[in-house]
């Protein structure tokens, strides 16, 4: 598999999944599976951040264990539920973005949380 060294868009990430999944993977694990792979990941992704950011303290255990590695693998796994669903993570994203900005236009700047 040829892997880009460049910046590639949401649709060129899903692209490469299936690619991978198909020819290294061998066939995508069940959507319930994969779902359950995504909490795990996210909890892996939680515990460096409590102990980086956080106030709890590094194990042994976490040793090696880096952010950026954490969150591509959440990713992954959130790619290859929207290949199995049939979603388009692009639009999906632009979609969610115009929601938020029509739903918040003027919620977080009257905030006075935030200010």
């Amino acid at each position: 598999m040829n892997i880009p060294n460049r910046n590639i868009g949401l649709a060129e990430a899903q692209e490469m999944v299936d690619e991978w999944i198909k020819t290294i993977g061998v066939r995508y694990f069940s959507e319930l599976t994969n779902m359950t792979i995504l909490t795990e990941e996210v909890g892996e992704l939680a515990r460096i951040m409590a102990r980086k950011y956080g106030d709890q303290s590094f194990k042994k255990s976490d040793e090696g264990a880096e952010l950026a590695d954490e969150m591509a693998d959440v990713l992954w796994v959130l790619i290859c539920l929207a290949n199995q669903t049939g979603i388009d993570l692009n639009q999906a994203f632009l979609n969610n973005v115009e929601k938020k900005t029509r739903r918040d236009k003027n919620r977080h700047q009257n905030n006075p949380k935030l200010k």
